[in-house]
């Protein structure tokens, strides 16, 4: 075969796969969107409460404090005392909006507990509390999930959403 023709034809095919190879962004992440454009875990370890007199008051199981780049940060976790089981999320707002929050707890056997939140935005910390449920089987087998919505009526997009990562692992 002539070697003109072999060129021209490696010459079309790496002019064709060019472009697409720029378009599909970095290795390991959505095309356009930077490393430091996504969320920042920092690791937590559980925290025992301790109450005035010594005794346990309530046992928290956190997930990693999140941030944002819109800047919303937020931490979940399940808190347990005296067989009661419910979630409760830490959050700042420095969003410049109000937004909506939904925390949700579940547990075993299909039992979810949701709460909606309104975020005001300001460099205040807050939180959001589900109810507080009778604990049906091990703490451990509880987790929680919030989710912060771009508006304050929950319509806009997604921001965050922040878990307590609590949950067993399920046997099968």
């Amino acid at each position: 075969m002539n070697l003109r023709v072999i060129g021209l034809a490696a010459v079309v095919v790496f002019t064709t796969l060019l472009p697409l190879a720029a378009s599909a962004g970095p290795a390991g992440g959505p095309a356009g969107r930077a490393a430091h454009d996504a969320p920042r875990a920092v690791p937590q370890a559980p925290v025992i409460q301790k109450s005035e007199n010594g005794g346990v008051r309530a046992v928290e199981h956190c997930g990693p404090a999140l941030t944002s780049r819109d800047g919303i940060e937020a931490q979940t976790c399940v808190l347990t005392e005296n067989g009661d089981t419910w979630g409760r999320t830490y959050y700042r707002n420095a969003s410049g909006e109000e937004l909506r929050s939904v925390l949700s707890l579940m547990g075993p056997g299909g039992r979810t507990v949701q709460s909606h939140c309104a975020v005001r935005d300001g460099a205040e910390p807050g939180s959001c509390e589900t109810p507080r449920e009778r604990t049906a089987g091990k703490p451990a087998r509880y987790w929680a999930v919030a989710e912060f919505a771009g508006s304050a009526d929950g319509t806009g997009p997604l921001l965050l959403r922040s878990g307590s990562n609590s949950a067993a692992p399920s046997a099968s």
